[in-house]
């Protein structure tokens, strides 16, 4: 497969480019970022591109050509911004991004990051959760192959995966320790950054049940992943 994602200097996006550069049937891993990743690997390909988030144009159709599968793992705190500006790093963003990748590689499937809460009616009172919710309604209407939404809620950090957003590394940090012990109680729930990655790749290898994946899902297809694997 070519792989494409958006995001992989994040926590989420990290997890999955690493599950990617690990994949036997994964041959190619476009990287799409305003900065370069710290990372060298034969497999890997970076597009540097330090304005698109405000300037898609930026993006060319050369570099989204002939995908397998996109991880669409961009995502920003709700605190402290307007609803306009949400709207336009949260909605506007992916849609002009997947509305073209959607007319130049239809083959593709599209897997999208969303989180626990987005509200798919559109009608609540919470801001980010109705602009997640519209997110992801638009992509589910979107011609790719398959379109898939992941709604992870607790994430535990690992495989040195960091997340970009300051005070979510400190939660991480103080909290490091409970998170491994809720895992081993609730491994369905509290997921990690291997495990989202590995559901991701699932999915784009053979779809899931469902378009749109709680936690207990994700959890899922990443062990019908690991037990393919297992049966090789």
């Amino acid at each position: 497969m070519k792989v494409l994602i958006f995001g992989a200097t994040g926590m989420v996006g990290g997890g999955v480019l690493r599950e990617c550069l690990l994949a036997a049937d994964v041959e190619r891993v476009v990287s799409i970022g305003r900065s370069a990743l710290l990372l060298d690997h034969p497999k890997l390909v970076q597009v540097v591109r330090p304005n698109f988030a405000t300037d898609t144009s930026e993006i060319t159709d050369d570099d989204l050509r002939n995908v397998d599968a996109c991880f669409f793992c961009l995502g920003v705190s709700a605190s402290g911004l307007s609803e306009e500006k949400y709207t336009a790093l949260t909605y506007s963003l992916t849609m002009a991004v997947a509305e073209r990748l959607s007319s130049i590689s239809p083959q593709a499937s599209f897997v999208y990051v969303s989180g626990a809460g987005a509200d798919s009616s559109e009608q609540g009172s919470s801001m980010w959760a109705k602009v997640r919710g519209k997110t992801e309604n638009a992509l589910l209407r979107l011609p790719f192959k398959h379109v898939h939404v992941l709604r992870p809620a607790v994430i535990q950090p690992l495989n040195n995966a960091v997340s970009k957003t300051g005070s979510y590394r400190i939660f991480y940090k103080v909290l490091s320790p409970l998170l491994t012990f809720g895992r081993m109680l609730f491994p369905s729930h509290v997921l990690t950054t291997e495990v989202i990655g590995q559901a991701m790749l699932q999915i784009a290898r053979r779809g899931a049940p469902v378009s749109v994946l709680n936690a207990a899902a994700i959890y899922e297809v990443a062990c019908s992943s690991v037990d393919a694997n297992s049966k090789r």
